[in-house]
């Protein structure tokens, strides 16, 4: 049959493909995607195969045309990507070269084999999503520092079991997340140098059979180098493992920031106001103004973890080297960097257009009694063992509370019931000013600690700021 003469295997087989099977199997469906991917990976072997005398120059420079011209009539949008004849990326990039520049086209498969084009592919398409990733957190971890930056010294409750803990300085909330953030951007980068090692000479499984000069093609898709053995090259999908792995924890940390936005939003909490670009309505209910940004960044966590398990099951048990279980795993790369595609680059805008209502967050931060621990350490000042002074505080709290009132309200004499070393300068140990400074560690809510940590933060994003600038104009 036609088709059947087109394929890239169909010498060895006297039978046609069942239908129905030859449709299932096929992974032009998805893997399209990674045309840019392929065609560079295609003209870097065409060079490393010239170099070994199997091209000559009029043939390379057509080849190279011929990419190019597909590519471009890629990134435009020209081409037929519904069509039921390719196989897969590989196949379709072939059958359409052919079309264009004649017979040489099929020169360009000498010295390599699928299974190392489907690992180059992909390793240029995770790093690719993984730079983008790096730059989309990177924006969203500025946006929080500035916003830290304008809160000033208002502060809020801190929490623990969703109950209010002691108070702490906005800022210090805000940078929680944006320490979250450079850790995420560290695993990336970490991720980026293990998987930037070239695939192309690998062959099937042993090696490529021609002497080809790998470093050819590695210097010119901008790896560090070729991989050190074939058959780990050709099965190799530990660097989407990881980009899925990362990934499922940049969704974690930006679910739990969801979450608090989308609480401290509520009437109840009044924390904060959501900007309403980046919020919907509800069609029955004309008040409302609902969290979707959060909330879906919430719910589109959960598709990156499935993504991060899917490559766990897919590859625990193949044997070395290339299987066909692991083009089930292209689909889970792709989720994957769609996924944070969508939702990275709305969060630094997202964030910067939250505004705080620090009238309510700070008459939190100073109500339930938030004061109790700086209370404790006030008497462990005073010689008292802080199991002695948990208790004493912890019987005054309860005296505050027979009497709706606050520590701040009880008086010194209210006060030594409960101890001799409560004195005139308890009040002052325990205002809200106080209660942060008491908290004066490296990393701790203290003002000056906090500023020094903001300094510190801002130095961090414009190293990292010209870090990403080399990197790009090196390519």
């Amino acid at each position: 049959m036609a088709n059947e003469a087109n394929k890239m295997w169909s010498g060895r087989f006297r039978e046609p493909l069942n239908k129905a099977f030859e449709q299932w199997q096929r992974s032009f469906p998805f893997d399209w995607r990674l045309l840019p991917q392929e065609a560079a990976a295609s003209k870097a072997h065409a060079k490393t195969i010239a170099a070994a005398g199997i091209l000559t120059n009029a043939e390379l420079q057509s080849i190279l045309n011929g990419l190019d011209s597909l590519a471009d009539d890629f990134a435009n949008e020209r081409l037929n990507l519904k069509s039921d004849v390719p196989e897969d990326i590989h196949h379709f990039v072939e059958l359409e070269l052919k079309e264009r520049i004649g017979i040489v086209a099929l020169k360009l498969h000498t010295g390599r084999s699928r299974n190392e084009q489907i690992a180059t592919d992909l390793r240029l398409y995770v790093r690719s999503a993984l730079d983008r990733a790096i730059a989309n957190l990177a924006a969203w971890a500025a946006s929080l520092l500035a916003l830290a930056q304008s809160a000033g010294e208002h502060a809020m409750p801190s929490y623990t079991h969703l109950q209010r803990a002691e108070p702490v300085l906005v800022a210090h909330w805000l940078m929680a997340y944006f320490e979250m953030a450079m850790r995420d951007i560290t695993r990336l980068q970490d991720a980026r140098a293990r998987m930037n090692f070239c695939p192309l000479g690998s062959g099937p499984i042993a090696g490529a059979t021609l002497k080809l000069d790998r470093t050819i093609a590695a210097k010119e898709l901008g790896f560090t180098a070729p991989t050190a053995n074939s058959m780990d090259a050709t099965s190799d999908r530990d660097f989407a493992l990881e980009f899925a792995q990362t990934a499922a924890t940049i969704g974690l940390h930006l679910s739990r920031f969801a979450e608090e936005i989308t609480l401290h939003a509520t009437a109840e909490f009044g924390f904060i106001e959501l900007p309403e670009a980046f919020s919907t309505g509800s069609s029955a209910m004309p008040q409302k103004k609902n969290p979707d940004l959060t909330e879906l960044v919430r719910g589109k966590s959960g598709r990156l973890l499935g993504a991060a398990t899917t490559f766990a099951t897919i590859i625990k048990g193949l044997p070395l080297a290339y299987n066909k279980d692991m083009q089930e795993t292209q689909e889970a790369t792709f989720e994957v960097a769609e996924t944070l595609d969508g939702m990275l680059p709305l969060l630094a805008p997202f964030t910067a257009a939250l505004q705080f209502r620090f009238d309510r967050m700070e008459n939190a931060a100073t109500h339930g009694y938030l004061n109790a621990m700086a209370a404790a350490t006030y008497l462990v000042y005073k010689g008292v063992p802080f199991r002695t002074a948990h208790e004493k505080i912890g019987n005054a709290v309860r005296f505050a509370l027979d009497t709706n009132r606050e520590l701040n309200d009880l008086n010194v004499e209210e006060l030594k019931q409960f101890g001799e070393e409560f004195g005139d300068d308890f009040q002052q140990a325990i205002t809200l000013e106080a209660t942060l400074d008491c908290h004066d560690v490296i990393g701790g809510t203290a003002i000056h600690q906090v500023k020094e940590s903001l300094a510190s933060a801002q130095k961090r994003i414009e190293e990292l700021k010209r870090q990403m600038e080399t990197e790009h104009a090196l390519g």
